[in-house]
C-alpha cells in the first residue's frame, strides 16, 4: 500500500515567460498608443524572438524602445534579463524596465518589481517590490496582484497578512490564476492560517490540478487516498 504525505510547498512566484511578450502585442494593439508602423515593428519583432531569431528581433526592438516605446523597453529588458540575442546583463534588464514601468506600462512594472524582489540588477529591496507590484496590480495585471498575495502571506516587505493574502488569492482563484489557487488550496488545508476546509482545498486542488500544477495534483491524489474533503477514493 502507497505511503501519502500531503506537499505542504508553496509556490511563490511568476516565472518570465516568452508567452508574455505576445500578450505585450495584445494590450499594445487594443490601446493604441503608437503609430501603426510601430505596431508592424513591434509585431514583427516578437515574432523573430518567439522565432528564437534573437538577433533580428533585438535590431527591430531596440529603435522602438529608444524612441519611448514602452512596451518595446519591457520586451528589450526581458532580452537583456535571459540573454536572448544580447549578453544577459540584469542592470540593462533594469534600466529599461524602469523607463517602461515610469510611463505606467503595467508589464515594465511588473517586471521591475520581480527584479527588485529578487535582487537582480539591484539590490534586493522588498519594500521597492511591493511599490511596483501595487502600481501593476491597479492598472489589473493579475500576476502582480498574485506576487502581492504572496508578499502579503510571508510578510515580505510589507506586515504580514493572512487575510489579506486570502482574499487576492480567492479573487484571482475565481479568474482562473491557477497559481492562486493552488495556494489558497493549502490555506484551506492547512487551517493554519484561515478555517480548515477539506472541502474547499479539494475544490481548488482539483481546479489547479486540472491547469497543469503538478504538486496540485499529487495532493488531489492524497485527499482521494485518506478521504478528505472528498469519498475516499484509493484506487
Amino acid at each position: 500500500m502507497k505511503s501519502w504525505a500531503i506537499i505542504l510547498k508553496w509556490v511563490r512566484w511568476i516565472s518570465v515567460k516568452k508567452e508574455v511578450i505576445i500578450i505585450m502585442l495584445f494590450v499594445f494593439i487594443l490601446i493604441g498608443s503608437s503609430p501603426t508602423s510601430f505596431a508592424g515593428d513591434l509585431q514583427e519583432g516578437i515574432n523573430r524572438i518567439n522565432a528564437g531569431e534573437y538577433n533580428a528581433g533585438y535590431k527591430l526592438i531596440l529603435p522602438l524602445a529608444e524612441q519611448g516605446n514602452s512596451l518595446a523597453q519591457t520586451v528589450l529588458g526581458s532580452m537583456y534579463e535571459q540573454g536572448q540575442g544580447v549578453t544577459q546583463d540584469y542592470n540593462e534588464a533594469v534600466n529599461w524596465y524602469l523607463n517602461s514601468a515610469e510611463q505606467q506600462n503595467a508589464l515594465g512594472q511588473l517586471y521591475l518589481g520581480k527584479m527588485y524582489y529578487l535582487g537582480r540588477g539591484v539590490l534586493q529591496d522588498y519594500g521597492e517590490a511591493i511599490k511596483w507590484f501595487n502600481l501593476s496590480a491597479e492598472q489589473g495585471q493579475k500576476d502582480a496582484q498574485y506576487n502581492l498575495a504572496v508578499m502579503y502571506f510571508h510578510g515580505q516587505g510589507v506586515q504580514q497578512n493572512f487575510s489579506k493574502a486570502q482574499n487576492i488569492y480567492q479573487n484571482l482563484a475565481m479568474q482562473g490564476h491557477a497559481k492562486a489557487r493552488y495556494n489558497l488550496s493549502l490555506m484551506f488545508f492547512k487551517g493554519k492560517e484561515i478555517q480548515q476546509n477539506y472541502k474547499e482545498a479539494f475544490k481548488w486542488f482539483k481546479l489547479s490540478a486540472a491547469q497543469g500544477i503538478a504538486v496540485a495534483q499529487y495532493n488531489l491524489g492524497y485527499l482521494y487516498d485518506q478521504g478528505k474533503g472528498v469519498v475516499q477514493d484509493c484506487i
